[in-house]
This record gives structure tokens, sequence and C-alpha cells, in this order.
């Protein structure tokens, strides 16, 4: 064995490095299987990198490079480095707007010739690095609401310069820092908060806005009623009520439509209101253009499309599946996007119900070792790093599958892994295996 194969082997968790070839390799059939014509020259195909799989070929060579070099660096490098990373990732999202290259409607691209590199991607591995080091300094105290807010904007940066490029999807990928920030202290007060304000914005979609008025208001009324005894002795609590109302009543009629209306566009609120059934109409929306002729657009119908043809493909692929290359819709191209976001419908046409099962096994298996390599690190560095690996990766296989199958809106985000693209694919790779060099070197403190 070479001394470079003996720096590598030294400590590494194979586990975690054959579940991910078993996911890259899943990913490049399923590519696969979207795109093959009957009678197509393969090698040729494959030649001349004209296909999505071809493309995606080379993408996989170049991320098992980085990958093997990351495994070859020593990892005192990525604590020198992460503040220097977390710059040069928010000065690549600021350059978009001026370089940027506009796919979708969203100017989130640098073009780089083979690819095109997203720098809101890239930002999810800077922000775990930045994150990691934020805390793991003897300094930062996270019991103090100074350093939680610090923490916080170092997360969510990114988010808003990504709302700001029309990546609404990749923006909410960055609260899934909010479980690293738990792990390390953050009270179970702000968890609550936000989940109460999530189900009263899902509760304003749903129920009348009247209604839900008057149901707050009664709430309201009932929390006087029974705890009117320790009002009287302690008048802060009255406040406190007050203002839990009126942050309700602000968030159902004002927060919510000015999501849809301002800071969504129109497609967006679209498929978001489709989930509950209903419609949306776009002459609301201040991203609507209207002509010359009319100063109201009409109510646009439900963009649910995709969706449809996902739960078919999904559908049609029953309990052992059609076989590979055998699916009729996503072999007929039936599916939009149906290599990058809604990859998983090849998966479930092909194999079915078992194969679906067996990718979210595969999922979660790394998930748990990802978890196990995080709890013991004895460096917090290490350790804030793989949950926020563990974090990301969660978001988005949930996400990403729930999209497909219709019980999350259709926000745009990848499959790990799987899905056709250079950046999402560099992302996870990279992610992973700076963990993976990490917990070969678990017994340093890092800071």
């Amino acid at each position: 064995m070479s001394q470079q194969q003996a720096i590598i082997s030294k400590g590494i968790n194979w586990a975690v490095i054959w579940l991910y070839v078993a996911l890259v390799a899943i990913g490049f059939l399923a590519i696969y299987s979207v795109e093959h014509k009957p009678g197509e020259d393969v090698l040729q195909t494959l030649a001349g990198f004209k296909s999505n799989y071809s493309k995606q070929l080379l993408f996989i060579g170049i991320a098992l490079l980085v990958g093997t070099f990351i495994l070859l660096t020593d990892s005192k490098l990525f604590t020198a480095i992460a503040n220097l990373l977390y710059a040069l990732g928010i000065l690549l999202m600021l350059a978009t707007f001026v370089i940027g290259k506009d796919i979708n409607g969203s100017k989130s691209w640098i073009p780089l010739g083979f690819m095109n590199l997203q720098p809101a991607e890239l930002c999810k591995i800077f922000v775990a690095l930045a994150l990691a080091k934020y805390l793991s300094r003897t300094e930062t105290d996270f019991s103090k609401p100074q350093s939680q807010l610090i923490a916080a904007v170092i997360s969510l940066a990114p988010a808003v310069l990504a709302v700001a490029q029309h990546e609404a999807g990749l923006a909410l990928v960055y609260f899934a820092f909010i479980i690293v920030l738990y792990r390390e202290g953050l009270p179970p007060a702000y968890l609550i908060i936000g989940a109460s304000i999530g189900v009263l914005a899902v509760a304003s979609l749903v129920v009348d806005e009247n209604t839900l008025f008057i149901a707050l208001s009664i709430l309201a009324g009932i929390a006087l009623l029974f705890l009117r005894r320790r009002i009287r002795k302690n008048k802060s609590i009255l406040l406190i009520i007050a203002a839990a109302w009126a942050v309700g009543v602000g968030v159902q009629r004002f927060a919510v439509p000015y999501v849809l209306n301002t800071a969504f566009e129109c497609y967006q609120s679209s498929r978001v209101l489709s989930l509950v059934g209903k419609e949306y109409d776009c002459s609301k929306n201040k991203h609507t253009k209207t002509d010359s002729t009319s100063k109201k657009k009409p109510a646009k119908t439900t963009d649910d499309y995709n969706v449809k043809q996902s739960k078919i493909a999904i559908g049609s692929g029953g309990l052992l599946g059609k076989g590979f290359l055998k699916g009729t819709q996503t072999q007929g191209n039936f599916v939009p996007e149906q290599h990058t976001d809604f990859i998983f419908t090849a998966i479930g046409e092909s194999f079915g119900f078992w194969g679906t099962t067996l990718l979210v096994l595969l999922y979660g298996l790394l998930l748990f070792l990802i978890i196990s390599m995080a709890e013991r690190q004895r460096s917090v560095f290490s350790r804030v790093y793989a949950y926020s690996v563990a974090s990301i990766i969660f978001f988005h296989v949930a996400v990403n599958m729930c999209m497909t199958i219709g019980l999350a809106p259709v926000i745009g985000i990848p499959l790990p892994l799987i899905s056709y693209g250079g950046s999402s694919l560099l992302t996870f790779t990279i992610l992973l295996f700076i963990l993976v060099r990490l917990d070969a070197d678990r017994q340093m403190v890092l800071r």
C-alpha cells in the first residue's frame, strides 16, 4: 500500500463512502433511464457529453477527484479557512446579480463553460463550516441572545440573497440549520414559537380569514379566563397574551398575504395554494405583468401539472415496478424536470414501492451514520459540522420526496446525490467528504 493510500484509509468510515457510491450510482442509472432512447449508441453518447447522463458521468468524475483531494487534506485547513470560504460564498452569490446566467427565471448561476455553478448550493458548505467555526470558539457563549443572533445571521444571510435570486426553495434549506442550533443549546421556546407561526401560516391558507380571526380571539379570551388569577399578580402575562394575539392576527392578515402577493412570484404562490386545493389569482401578485388593454389579469388555474404527472408515474410502478428502462411515463418524457427535481419518479416507476423504500432506507442509514459520527467527536467544530450535514441532507430528502407525491409544494430542490446537476453533486460530495475527513481525525480538538 502506498503512503497516499495509507493516509486516505486511516480512520476513514468506509460505510459512508460506500453509501455515497451507491447513491451516486443509483442517480446515474435513474438519469440514464429517463434519457435513454432505443437504438442509440451509448458509448458514442457518453464520449460526446451531449446527453445529461453523459454530463453527469463527467460531474461524478470531478466529484470523486475533489473527494479524494479532501481525504488527503489536513483537517486543520477547514477550520483555518472557514470564515474566508463563507466570505467567498457571499461574494459569489452577490456576483450572480452582475454576471449570473438566467435559468428558468432564476439568475443564480455562474456559467463556467462545461457546467453552471450555483453559489447558493455551495454556500451550504460554507455556512456549515462558518457556523462550526463560530460555535467552537472558546469565547462564544451560546446561552446568550447575542451569540444566538450572530449564529442565526451566519445561517440565514445566504437565504436572503437566495430569495433575491428567485431561489425560494434553496433559501428554505438554510432554515435546516435551526436543528444544529437546537442541538447546541438553542432554547426550545424558539422552536415552539416558530412551529406555532408555521401552523398559523398554514391555517391562514386553509381557513377563511374572518373565521380564523374569531378563533384567535376566542383562544385569547380563554387564556385570559384561565389565567385571570395569575394576571392579577403578574401583569406581564396579560402583555404576553396580547402580544401573541397581535402576532397571530399579523401573520394571518398581513404576513401571509405579503409573502403570497409580493415575496413570491405567481407560479410559486399557485403551487403553495394548490397543495391545499385552492387557486391563486395572479392579478394580486406584484410580479404579474399586465398588458395595455387589461388592467387586471384573470385568475390563474392551479399549477399542479408537474405533481399530477409525478403521481401518475410513481403510481404506475406499483409494488415491484415496471423494470429498468421500461417506464412508459418517464421514458415518454411526460414528467417535467424528471432528471432533476423529479428524478424520484424514475425510481418509483422503474422499481416500484420496494425500490423507493430501499432508497429511503439508504438515506436513513446514511443519516444514522452521520449522527453517530457527530456524537463521537471530541471537537465542537466537528460535531456542529456533522449535524449541519445531517440537517441539510434530511431537509433535501424529505422535501423533495414529499414534493413529488404532493405532500409539499414544488419548490425546486434536488434529491441529494441522485438528481442531475454538477453544482448539487459537487456540494453534497464536499459536504460528506469533509465530514469523513474530520471524523478520521476525531481525536483532534479543532477550533
